[in-house]
């Protein structure tokens, strides 16, 4: 088989140890930077790259690390696998999105335990797994954001031939499956790019450090490498999209910018493979541009995570007004209202936080609906609070199932994140497995002294690196069957179910999402076709004028249709779904 590097900063001589043995490489004809080598190997065989007589390291490109980011590559033959599955793919529009850590998704923290539990999600009606992040890092915990080796899979989660086993299992029954990967940094250990070549750059700065090189001298083999990495997690695993994280820390400014490439390139393999393949940006410029068709001016990527909505909804339910949430605390219920029907709050808008203005409107009669996701909760809003404290550690379940109706029966693509079907109790809390005790420690106090700034103790916070911190992370699927978590388990399900059933609630049209609110009573109604869903967070009851009747589809709490006179009495933290009569 043909063994190649990107190696520009070998200026004598590069080597492939393979098995014991060392072959001498030779320049790559006419690819400036390459080294090849010819030599036989069979699935599994280690091997690494030396540069000028410096140490044996691992391949940048490397498939698989079976004895960590440190260690040797070993070959992975992708054919060896047999699909048991054929899959046509499965498109966003009409999804409903699952977010998973493999870590703490099973006690087990593997992908064949967390694919045995994979009919528990077909039947809660999701159509597709977000995993988050499965690229190796040091040690056996982590979120998965401190990856290297952007072409493998973390060994102790079950390496490459247990992603195979999930996605398959997934597709059999009929779940597609979204991976998070990382563009923007990579982990600060078990890094070994900087010694093959210029894959960062000092031209930027970002809170990681230097910059990964997409615009700098040499950042043509660097987004080479990047892209051909995107594409080999839907190709070779077959996997359906990309969760692009925190795209707007990528420092970029080519005229063709990654991003662009990057979804030209899967638009492409799409036609390529005859299945519908899509990515999911994070980010939070709240600019419309990163999501419009490229024919349009737009970036062409496919779907973006909406925060915004998720800041006007979490403070509408909580009340809260620290940090990026004070935008939405002047008036929640209209911030709510704003984020329904336009998408962005902020939209040119000024950021008390920021300090400037902020975001772009969105179009919203040409941009349909479902090219944004919308949730309550995510990973990132539950994992970087002191705490990793859940919804349902300070609500009621009443305001549980208004926040599941507001994300299920809204415009957006809904999103849960793992065990908000239920209101698990079990908090996702930050959680590391760093081999390096200086950086293990730099984390810890980095964590304590981040919360001491909002008047936290440090004893309060907890430790990161202590295995009792990702233990506590993992769901307790005991609670599903004891209340109220079993009732609000068959709300979710209900409201999927009627997702899936009424087109009004999958109708991509923005324009036409009608809302009404009252800011001092916390109620909240909107129109979707013949539907009205309406929603009331007080604690108190609410008499909301609809102005016409209706039967109720859903309800959470005793609720009955609208009176003669078209007024709705709500309970207190209820909420309900009408169809016109």
């Amino acid at each position: 088989m043909l063994f190649e590097v990107w190696a520009p900063q070998a200026t004598e001589q590069a080597v492939l140890w393979l098995e014991g043995v060392e072959h001498a490489m030779e320049r790559a004809e006419g690819r400036t930077g390459w080294w090849a080598v010819e030599a036989e190997a069979a699935d599994g065989a280690r091997y690494g790259f030396a540069l000028d007589g410096g140490p044996v390291r691992p391949d940048p490109r490397s498939r698989r690390q079976p004895d960590g980011p440190d260690g040797h590559s070993a070959v992975v033959d992708h054919g060896a696998y047999s699909w048991r599955n054929p899959w046509p793919g499965r498109g966003l529009r009409g999804a409903v999105l699952y977010e998973l850590h493999v870590g703490t998704y099973t006690r087990e923290g593997t992908l064949d335990a967390a694919a045995e539990r994979l009919g528990e999600l077909a039947e809660l009606g999701v159509t597709h797994i977000e995993l988050m992040p499965l690229c190796p890092f040091p040690g056996v915990r982590g979120w998965g954001y401190d990856g290297v080796s952007p072409w493998a899979v973390h060994e102790p989660y079950g390496g490459p031939e247990a992603l195979k086993r999930f996605v398959d299992t997934a597709h059999g029954r009929g779940l597609g499956v979204v991976l998070d990967v990382v563009h923007n940094h990579l982990g600060p250990s078990g890094n070994h790019l900087p010694a093959f070549g210029p894959y960062f750059t000092e031209t930027h700065h970002t809170p990681w450090g230097a910059a990964v090189n997409l615009d700098a001298p040499g950042s043509d083999e660097v987004r080479a490498y990047l892209l051909g990495s995107a594409l080999a997690w839907l190709r070779d695993y077959r996997i359906d999209g990309l969760r692009l994280d925190a795209v707007h820390a990528l420092a970029d400014t080519r005229a063709l910018t990654f991003l662009e490439e990057l979804a030209a390139a899967v638009d492409d393999l799409a036609a390529d493979a005859d299945r519908p393949l899509f990515l999911i940006a994070e980010s939070d410029q709240c600019d419309p541009r990163t999501t419009r068709p490229r024919v349009s001016g737009g970036l062409g990527v496919h779907v973006q995570w909406n925060d915004d909505f998720h800041h006007a909804l979490h403070v509408a339910l909580t009340g809260e007004s620290q940090g990026y949430y004070a935008d939405f605390a002047r008036a929640p219920m209209a911030a709510l209202a704003k984020t329904l029907t336009r998408v962005f709050f902020h939209d040119g808008t000024y950021s008390t936080f920021r300090g400037r203005t902020h975001g772009r409107g969105v179009d919203v009669v040409s941009t349909p609906a479902h090219r944004f996701l919308g949730y309550a909760q995510t990973h990132d809003q539950i994992g970087n609070r002191a705490l990793g404290d859940r919804l349902s550690a300070s609500l009621s379940p009443g305001l549980l199932a208004c926040a599941a109706a507001l994300v299920l029966t809204g415009p957006y693509t809904p999103m849960l994140f793992m065990g908000e079907e239920w209101g698990a109790r079990t908090p996702w809390q930050y959680f590391t497995d760093h081999t390096d005790p200086e950086l293990a420690e730099a984390v810890r106090a980095g964590r304590r002294r981040e919360f001491a700034s909002h008047g936290w103790s440090a004893d309060d916070i907890p430790d990161p690196q202590d295995q009792a911190t990702r233990d506590r992370s993992c769901l307790d699927r005991a609670e599903r069957e004891r209340e109220p978590h079993a009732q609000l388990l068959a709300w979710h399900r209900s409201l999927i179910a009627l997702r899936r059933s009424l087109p009004d609630l999958t109708d991509p049209d923005l324009a036409a999402v009608k809302v009404a609110y009252d800011e001092q009573a916390r109620w909240l109604a909107y129109r979707r076709g013949d539907l009205r869903i309406a929603v009331n967070l007080a604690k108190e009851p609410a008499r909301i004028p609809l102005g016409g009747g209706g039967r109720v589809t859903a309800a959470w709490g005793e609720v009955r249709a609208p009176g003669a006179d078209g007024a709705l009495e709500l309970p207190p933290e209820s909420c309900v779904v009408l169809a016109d009569d």
